[in-house]
Order: C-alpha cells, then sequence, then structure tokens
C-alpha cells in the first residue's frame, strides 16, 4: 500500500472544499473578493464595505452599510476583566495577549457560545471591533499609559490609529490603514483559514474557532514576513547597499525576506497599492529612504522573477507601520484586525455544509512486534 498511495505534503495542491469567498489566480497574479477586482476595492471601497461583502455576499446599500457600521461602532466595548487580564500579562508578546484576550471573551460572554449563522455573523462584529481595541489597550498598559478609548465618529481604520496613538489620524494615514486591512481581509485556504475551518467542523463556536486562527497566525511561516522585512530594511540601511545584500544571501541560498508566495507565481497583486502607500507616506514623513532601500531590493531581485520569487504584500507592509512609529511585535497582530472578516466567512462556508477535517496519514513506523516486558529491556 505504502508504494501506491500519493503523500501530498502540507497539502499542497489539495482542493478540500467549494468556496464562494475570494479567487486567486497565483499564475497570472489575480485577486478577487466575491468577483470584485481587489484593486477595485483598494481604490474604491472601505473596510467596514468590503467586510460586509466578504460577509453577506453583496456589496451593501447605503442604508445596509449604515446599518452595519452602526453596529460595528456599538460593538467597540471590552469587559473590564479584560482590561485585568490584558495588565496581568502586559509584558507578553502581543499576540499572546491577542490571543488570551481573545479566548476570555469567549467565557465572559455568554451570547459567544451561540452557534449558526446569524450567531457567528453577530458575534463575528464584536469580535473584529474588540481585536484593535485589545490590541491598542496592551500597547498603552505595556507603556504605562491608560487606554484610549474608542471614538464613535471614526471610522473603523482611524479609530484603530486613534486608539494605538491617542491621536487624530491624518486622512491620508487612515485611508492608507484601511487599504491595509482591504488587501489583508481574505485570501483562501491560508494556513489560519484552514485552521479556523478544522475548529469550525467540530461543531464549536465562533471564538473558538478565531482563537485557532490567532495562534495559527502568530507563527513566523505565515503572518510574520512583514516584521522579518523591516528587520532587513533595518540590516541593509542604506539603498546602495541592497544590491550585495541580495547577493549574498543567494549564493548561500537563504531567501529574500518578501518575496515569493506559496500560491503566486507573478506578482502578488496587492503589493502595487502597498508600493503606492509607503512612497506616499515616506515622503509626507520625511522619510523617503525606507522606499528607495526597498526598491533597490526589488531592483536587485528582478533576475529571479522567473523563478517565481516575485514581491509579496508584506513587503511593504512593516515599513508603513515604521513609519507610523508602531513597534516591530504589532505587526501581525496587525495582519489579525484586517483577516477578520475572512476568518468570519471563511467559519460561516465551514458551517453551512458541515463536515469534519480528518485527513489521513501514512504510517511508515515499525512493523508489529511483540511486546517486551520492563525486566527484559
Amino acid at each position: 500500500m505504502n508504494d501506491t498511495v500519493k503523500i501530498n505534503r502540507g497539502l499542497k495542491g489539495i482542493y478540500f472544499e467549494r468556496s464562494g469567498v475570494s479567487h486567486i489566480d497565483g499564475q497570472k497574479g489575480e485577486l478577487s473578493y466575491r468577483g470584485y477586482s481587489i484593486h477595485d476595492l483598494a481604490a474604491h471601497s472601505s473596510f467596514e464595505e468590503v467586510s460586509y461583502l466578504l460577509i453577506h455576499g453583496e456589496l451593501p446599500t447605503a442604508d445596509e452599510l449604515a446599518d452595519f457600521d452602526a453596529k460595528l461602532k456599538s460593538a467597540r466595548a471590552l469587559p473590564a476583566a479584560i482590561y485585568d487580564i490584558i495588565t496581568a500579562c502586559k509584558d507578553g508578546h502581543p499576540m499572546d495577549v491577542l490571543r488570551t484576550a481573545a479566548s476570555a471573551l469567549a467565557a465572559l460572554d455568554p451570547a459567544s457560545h451561540e452557534v449558526g449563522e446569524e450567531a457567528f455573523i453577530a458575534n463575528g462584529i464584536r469580535l473584529t471591533s474588540q481585536v484593535p481595541m485589545i490590541i491598542a489597550a496592551h500597547e498603552n498598559i505595556r507603556n504605562g499609559r491608560n487606554p484610549v478609548a474608542a471614538d464613535p465618529d471614526l471610522s473603523h481604520a482611524a479609530n484603530w490609529l486613534w486608539m494605538l496613538k491617542g491621536e487624530k489620524p491624518s486622512q491620508d494615514a487612515a485611508h492608507l490603514a484601511d487599504v491595509d486591512f482591504i488587501l489583508h481581509a481574505e485570501h483562501g485556504s491560508n494556513a489560519s483559514s484552514f485552521a479556523a475551518r478544522v475548529t469550525t467542523a467540530t461543531e464549536t463556536n465562533l471564538h473558538g474557532a478565531i482563537v485557532t486562527a490567532l495562534s495559527t497566525l502568530a507563527g513566523p511561516a505565515h503572518g510574520g514576513a512583514a516584521e522579518d522585512v523591516m528587520k532587513m530594511v533595518h540590516e541593509i540601511g542604506t539603498p546602495d547597499k541592497a544590491a550585495e545584500y541580495v547577493k549574498a544571501k543567494r549564493k548561500n541560498r537563504e531567501a529574500v525576506t518578501g518575496f515569493g508566495h506559496r500560491v503566486y507565481r507573478a506578482e502578488d497583486p496587492r503589493a502595487r497599492h502597498m508600493r503606492d502607500g509607503v512612497k506616499k507616506l515616506g515622503d509626507e514623513m520625511g522619510a523617503p529612504e525606507w522606499y528607495e532601500i526597498l526598491q533597490a531590493v526589488v531592483e536587485a531581485m528582478k533576475p529571479y522573477a522567473r523563478h517565481g520569487l516575485n514581491v509579496n504584500v508584506d513587503f511593504y507592509s512593516g515599513v508603513i507601520y515604521q513609519l507610523h512609529g508602531i513597534p516591530m511585535d504589532l505587526y501581525v497582530p496587525i495582519f489579525a484586525i484586517g483577516r477578520m472578516p475572512g476568518w468570519i466567512i471563511q467559519c460561516i462556508e465551514q458551517q453551512r455544509q458541515n463536515i469534519l477535517i480528518r485527513p489521513l496519514t501514512l504510517y511508515n513506523g515499525p512493523e508489529m512486534r511483540n511486546y517486551t516486558p520492563m525486566a527484559e529491556r
């Protein structure tokens, strides 16, 4: 039997389910949500509108969007016990704190245990608003500051920056954060979304699935690329050193962070929107050198593009966060803020025609053998 079973390690190339949420064409470098190009959504939409689209399947009317936005804003609240939990583990990594707080919300909110599509949507809306609150509160508490109260007049992205820094963001800064969330909102059966579906398949509640997703996202092979890119930029230092850096990496057969993607052979379609944002924000803040270093790395990597080593979305995200003065250990939690609607709809889809996800492993251990008593070993 061992000779006839094909092993697809990492489930690479395996279709385990149908989905009507996002479509990825890795060869052409195309991405769409519910049939709408990511380029149109990034240029014309908002995170709130995209969240509605992903969860409900269609773009909202003005009234539908206003109602959805009102629900998000009304959910900008955390139980007092969550602030105590954040304070108790304030010295931990932000992803550990976020995961712990999200899990605690399930214990503190009786509605979190409700299942079914309506419950998943209601709980998902609350969590979408609460996740950035947890991250911002932790950042303030660990720095000896009081958490900043949410502003009901601000958009999801603008309110996040307000809670994080205690300063009202400029229109351009809020817009760039909004675009960043849109670009990260959904991406098919990535590791964290698949993990969330595996959890949902056991018929548990949404909070449990989101905690699973957060745990999976925390791994550097999934969510840590933006942080690694920023470390690379600091290591290179100036644009003129980029070519030598890339040459040394390739000579040692080491990966250049921010290039290549599991599903894209062409450039990640999300990257162009972050690239434009980095250039504009860098010029605005008097720090154009970060963009120049990134572009010097892109130029040095051009010979390897034919091997599928093209720039991905996280290549530019880290520099945007750096320009905002955001600590590197918050880069992955920011990813989680944007990915919330994607996780929610993936869980809802799994629930609609649920089946327990239970793949097989092919045994390759010892043949059957006799048990040896302790005295004879």
